[in-house]
């Protein structure tokens, strides 16, 4: 905070006369009202911004409001605050990458005329890319996302479309969704979307507050448009125009739906690509379907640590943060952002995977050979948008290029592989890599930018055209190395006539104020002094020296400068004509595919470093990973011996104890956990979810032997935090995140529940866990860990005895002292804590175990002691709870047949609050 305020200190003060502020508050006053826009003011060596906007910079970044001034006087006057260029950059940064709630616009000018110049949003970072990216990677590609829900008595129809700007993606979909909109939830989280487009409309429909809720858990901004802004009538010719190759199979996409047409089509209008020629041929279109992956909503994504929060306290606390050790910049670490929203269903896709990062970690020379090849790898994907939007320098070409000549050693060293996946490598890469650099592709590149840039420069940092490329620009060169050579003369033939050491004492200065002059120090003045009166015009004296001219040096000084400027227009018009050239290997495909060169390289490269980045992580760990086997969902079972969480045995502090997980149809199938706090129950049931994601994203596994069925979706409930900010109680909050589950499972999921029925009483809360169970086990039949403190749950696997029904208990270890009734859990060593998402482990030098069979009592009263509780603090032992399990069904029942995707809010709150009421009116009995 003082950092930021001393920085606030250090910017002048927007001073406007009267006739300035009149000017400026007369069109800012004309700017329509959008809460979400923060609008800033380019003043040139600084910003401002005014307003609400001055008010929520102040208080969110300066973290004070005595940042605020005032423009114009009484009830005209306007709060302001100014912003540094590096404060503007780090707000940008943080509106557009980390909050995502906010539009960015920003306005050139003066007085009262200004025109907006930028704008950007979550979704489309359009313009601003050059102040987020100029000095970091681009980490994500953003993608727009459009809904179309259509509500009908079968149900709700939702159509779908989106866009990737940075890919040049677009893509379509249309499923039916259930009222909690499951499916578009997990669909927002696969496409990593930041930005949701809704009709206006929807805001009065209390149908599609859960539709809200559900994008705000993805952490997207909603950003509402005209329904007449949704339609699909001229979208087939659109994108007949967009999108490459053939337009028959566009035509045909987008006929086969009813209403992801019109999510499309405003997609289109909002990001403005019709008015960019540019993008014209230049984009593919698929449609998207929601089978394709693993699906995982947003609490799944939390309670998995998936990806990095700004609490974590370092990288290796989110799973991305461990498992992104990619090489180039930018292309891989984006491709695995996309691979753990995405994990694969396809066991044959998983285990190409496998096979490539079984190379690699048997392969440790191989490996770090690509690696040190990948580290020069500039982020592709943006060189060549950045080329086909014409908005590229020599720069960006030099990079591609340098880039282009590391492939040769990429390929060299996939050659020299012999290994059990050479026939895979050479398939999948080098035959690839063998193909692209041809002289037909890549080389045709390679030597345009040999010839046109002067690749001798790029030492000094400068990006120029070689003069030989041209023979205007040869002449203007030969010139200039002319005129500096008798300039040169000139500075030996002055220094011989004022009797001067030349360039000790008679120095030949350029700067912007007077061209070429000569300077000596005011101590040599004395003795030219008559020279200099008589021969020389003197033009400065400074504590420096004297500079100063004459005739013949002016002359030519000009002369060098008008030829200098002549041959800065020269390379200016090259360089445009280089870049030219350079995009038409940009819009070079390489077979029918359609696929474009840089395009199929990026995409190579990327995989190739997300897959060496798997292997480094396998091999690297001080307890080396193994590589899973892979069964169909509906064969085979979960294995996981010596299991591990990677991410808390990646924590210095901890000596992580693995624990075996045997999800065994018919036997261990649902497994209840019981056991005391601290005792583990929540990292292990969380490292099974965790494992079986990085398994299914093509990743070793941190166990020793590990076979998995492939499960089409992870539900994570991990307890529910109060919501009543968005008028949701704890109670009916688990109650909505458990009809989910109820709802969106099928027997090839995978369940994942810590502590269900803590959002109520004690006995409505062991009743409704009994009954969940029940119906998990019974109609759902998806493998479960179901962590709980309701030990008399376990009572379910003795009801269910020689019944199919694979129920079975399991406990973390804890020994009670039979003399002292003091509880000791398994630990030595107790470390410190380690905060991961909304859940808190305490990570020993930790001896817990796992073990088959139920707890014989619960532990609360013992874990209370830990905290030192008064001895005057008896709680009383409950009776036996599951005398309501009858009553707590008959309510569950009751609930489920509530509909609540025709109430509104208030109704359901009320029909929820009977049926609880009635529920413990009957409990007291």
């Amino acid at each position: 905070m003082d950092g930021d305020l001393q920085e606030y200190n250090k910017l002048p003060e927007l001073k406007l006369d009267a006739k300035q502020a009149q000017g400026f508050l007369t069109f800012f006053k004309k700017l329509p009202n959008d809460t979400k826009a923060v609008r800033f003011f380019d003043r040139r060596d600084y910003f401002t911004a005014h307003g609400e906007n001055a008010s929520f910079i102040a208080k969110t970044y300066y973290h004070t409001t005595t940042a605020l001034r005032q423009i114009g006087s009484g009830s005209d006057a306007v709060s302001s605050v100014s912003v540094s260029k590096n404060m503007f950059e780090t707000i940008v940064r943080d509106l557009l990458l980390e909050r995502t709630d906010h539009s960015l616009e920003l306005y050139e000018g003066s007085g009262s005329n200004w025109r907006l110049m930028k704008r950007g949003t979550p979704g489309n970072l359009g313009s601003f890319e050059d102040v987020l990216f100029a000095n970091n990677d681009m980490q994500d590609s953003p993608v727009i996302v459009a809904l179309v829900p259509n509500f009908r008595e079968t149900g709700c129809t939702v159509g779908l479309g989106y866009v990737d700007l940075a890919k040049r993606v677009l893509g379509m979909a249309e499923f039916l969704d259930d009222s909690h909109f499951t499916s578009a939830e997990s669909a927002l989280v696969a496409l990593g979307c930041k930005e949701c487009l809704l009709p206006t409309e929807l805001t009065k429909s209390s149908e599609c507050k859960a539709l809200y809720d559900a994008i705000s858990r993805c952490g997207a901004m909603v950003t509402e448009r005209k329904k007449a802004e949704f339609k699909g009538r001229d979208l087939a010719q659109d994108l007949g125009r967009l999108v490459k190759g053939s337009s028959e199979p566009v035509r045909d996409l987008a006929s086969a739906f009813e209403f992801a047409p019109g999510a499309l089509g405003v997609l289109l209008s909002y990001a403005e690509l019709l008015a960019d020629e540019n993008n014209y041929g230049n984009y593919t279109i698929s449609q998207y379907n929601l089978n394709s992956y693993m699906r995982l909503d947003s609490a799944a994504i939390r309670a998995l640590n998936v990806m990095e929060s700004k609490t974590d306290a370092n990288k290796n606390f989110s799973l991305f943060g461990l498992m992104n050790r990619t090489c180039t910049a930018g292309m891989g670490r984006r491709l695995l952002h996309m691979w753990l929203k995405q994990p694969l269903l396809d066991v044959t896709e998983i285990n190409v995977r496998l096979d490539l990062v079984q190379t690699f970690v048997e392969d440790p020379a191989f490996r770090q050979d690509l690696r040190q090849h990948l580290k020069r790898i500039s982020d592709i994907e943006r060189l060549m948008r950045s080329i086909e939007k014409r908005r590229a320098s020599l720069f960006h070409i030099v990079k591609l290029y340098q880039s282009s000549i590391r492939l040769p050693f990429i390929k060299s060293a996939m050659e020299r592989y012999d290994g059990q996946f050479a026939s895979l490598v050479k398939g999948r890469y080098t035959d690839h890599l063998n193909y692209w650099t041809n002289d037909d592709h890549l080389n045709k590149f390679i030597g345009l930018v040999e010839v046109a840039v002067d690749l001798d420069q790029l030492e000094n940092g400068e990006y120029m055209i070689s003069p030989g490329y041209d023979s205007q620009l040869s002449t203007l060169k030969n010139e200039q190395e002319s005129v500096e050579q008798q300039i040169h003369d000139l500075h030996e033939q002055t220094a011989k006539d004022l009797d001067l050491p030349l360039d000790k004492g008679l120095k030949l200065d350029k700067g912007t104020q007077f061209g070429h002059v000569f300077r000596i120090t005011k101590k040599e003045e004395p003795k030219v002094r008559q020279k200099l009166n008589t021969l020389f015009i003197v033009l400065e004296t400074r504590k420096d020296g004297v500079k100063f001219t004459n005739t013949k040096l002016k002359k030519l000084g000009d002369q060098y400068q008008k030829i200098l400027e002549e041959y800065k227009n020269c390379q200016k018009e090259l360089v445009a004509r280089v870049v030219e050239t350079a995009a038409t290997f940009s819009e070079m495909v390489i077979d029918e595919s359609s696929i474009q060169v840089f395009e199929g390289l990026a995409m190579l490269l990327s995989e190739l470093d997300v897959l060496l980045s798997f292997a480094d992580l396998a091999a690297s760990s001080p307890t080396p990973y193994a590589r899973p086997e892979i069964t169909k969902s509906d064969t085979g079972d979960i294995i996981l011996e010596g299991s591990r969480h990677p991410c808390v045995e990646a924590q210095d502090w901890v000596n992580f104890i693995p624990n075996d997980c045997k999800l065994v149809r018919g036997k261990s199938w649902f497994q209840i956990i019981t056991g005391p706090n601290m005792g583990g129950k929540s990292t292990f049931i969380r490292q099974v979810g965790v494992n079986i994601l990085m398994a299914q994203v093509g990743s070793f596994v941190p166990c020793d032997k590990a076979s998995i069925s492939i499960r089409d979706c992870i539900f994570a409930r991990v307890g529910a935090g109060d919501c009543q900010l968005r008028g949701i109680s704890t109670f009916m909050q688990e109650m909505l995140e458990t009809a989910s589950i109820l709802k969106g499972a099928t027997d090839k999921s995978l369940i994942i529940i810590d502590e269900l029925g803590r959002g109520t009483s004690t006995y409505d809360g062991f009743g409704l866990a009994w009954a969940i169970c029940e119906h998990l086990v019974e109609v759902i039949k998806a493998p479960t860990l179901f962590a709980t403190h309701f030990h008399e749950l376990t009572a379910l696997a003795h009801e269910n005895a020689g019944k199919p029904s694979g129920v079975a208990n399991y406990h973390v270890s804890a020994h009670i002292d039979s003399s002292s009734q003091k509880l000791t859990m398994l630990y030595k060593n107790c470390g410190n804590p380690l905060i991961m998402a909304d859940f808190v482990f305490i990570f020993c030098d930790t001896d817990y175990k796992v073990e088959p069979g139920a707890c014989d009592q619960s532990f609360g009263i013992h874990v209370a002691e830990f905290a030192n509780f008064p001895e005057s603090v008896k709680p009383s032992e409950p009776d036996d709870m599951a005398l309501g399990a009858p009553r707590a069904r008959q309510f569950l029942k009751d609930f489920s047949e509530l509909p609540l995707d025709k109430m509104d809010l208030k109704q359901a709150l009320q029909e929820v609050k009977r049926l609880k009421n009635e529920l413990q009116d009957d409990a007291s009995n």
